[in-house]
């Protein structure tokens, strides 16, 4: 008997390393920093550090058999710019999804963004908790909201609105969070939140922008490798998808998420495309982010 459980251990541990067997869903990166903070021990941003850590690679967000190699990229940068008391922190926070793009080995981004409203409150050595559908605290609900923002993204970007379970659990973090005292959950709070993030994410007016997300990655960018004529015409299609909503909500949030994270990346995809699709681009482009209208120039510049 023991040895026939020796075995099956043995088994079950080739699996793991193989990546046959289910694994947490993200491979993230965590970072604490505090450069404007003094006279603290800086024991107590390792261990915060740590802590996010684990809660983020160690913990099931899902019920989705992800395998080690397909684990999601990710990062979180966690700047602290004030400590407010003992226990309590001010900061912001810089969220990056990376995915994958099919047959190379270059990473498109996804999201980059900055959460400016982050304050809360982290006891050292505090187990970090988190329960579904309640608000356990700012850190653990904010962090759990990208997590779900993160594997949302993921999904829509392989299938079309393949994310919709995933904005759900975010969305329910918010309507938890509508009495708690911190900001970045509520509809007043400002224009550029957690609240308006996942609205725009749910909103059926916006769809055409989670079908930009999913055609852009699987009829365009994944296509690159092998047909890069192909793809890029499936990119410069799915750019009409971005000129739509923008022209009804030009100051949507979600459609500046979507161009923070691929404007030079369009730039250096139409930089290689004919005389005719480098100017459909850019005139799109300027049209839609009239902001850096001069960096679409970059594609129009002679090799």
């Amino acid at each position: 008997m023991k040895k026939a459980i020796l075995i099956l251990f043995l088994f079950s541990g080739i699996l793991l390393k193989s990546g046959m067997l289910s694994a947490q869903e993200f491979l993230c990166d965590i970072r604490v920093t505090a450069p404007t903070i003094e006279g603290t021990d800086r024991r107590v941003f390792e261990a915060l550090q740590q802590s996010l850590y684990d809660f983020m690679n160690n913990r099931k967000w899902s019920n989705v058999n992800i395998k080690n190699p397909e684990r999601i990229e990710c990062s979180i940068l966690l700047t602290l710019k004030e400590r407010v008391s003992s226990d309590e922190f001010k900061g912001t926070l810089n969220v990056v999804l990376r995915r994958p793009v099919y047959k190379s080995s270059y990473n498109t981004i996804l999201l980059n963004y900055v959460d400016e409203n982050f304050q809360f409150r982290y006891i050292e050595s505090q187990p970090l908790d988190f329960i579904e559908n309640t608000y356990s605290s700012s850190l653990t609900s904010t962090i759990a909201f990208y997590a779900y923002m993160f594997l949302g993204l993921d999904f829509d970007s392989f299938s079309l609105y393949g994310g919709d379970p995933f904005y759900q659990a975010a969305e329910a973090i918010v309507n938890a969070a509508q009495n708690a005292p911190e900001r970045g959950w509520k509809a007043f709070d400002g224009n550029k939140n957690r609240y308006w993030i996942v609205e725009n994410m749910r909103n059926p007016a916006y769809r055409p922008l989670r079908q930009f997300l999913y055609e852009y990655h699987r009829m365009g960018l994944d296509l690159m490798s092998e047909k890069p004529d192909e793809g890029r015409a499936a990119i410069g299609n799915t750019l009409g998808y971005l000129e739509q909503v923008w022209r009804d909500r030009p100051g949507l949030l979600f459609l500046q998420l979507i161009l923070d994270a691929k404007r030079d990346e369009i730039i250096n995809i139409y930089s290689q495309g004919s005389p005719q699709e480098k100017t459909k681009a850019v005139n799109t482009m300027r049209e839609i982010d009239p902001a850096n209208a001069s960096k679409y120039e970059k594609i129009l510049a002679p090799k």
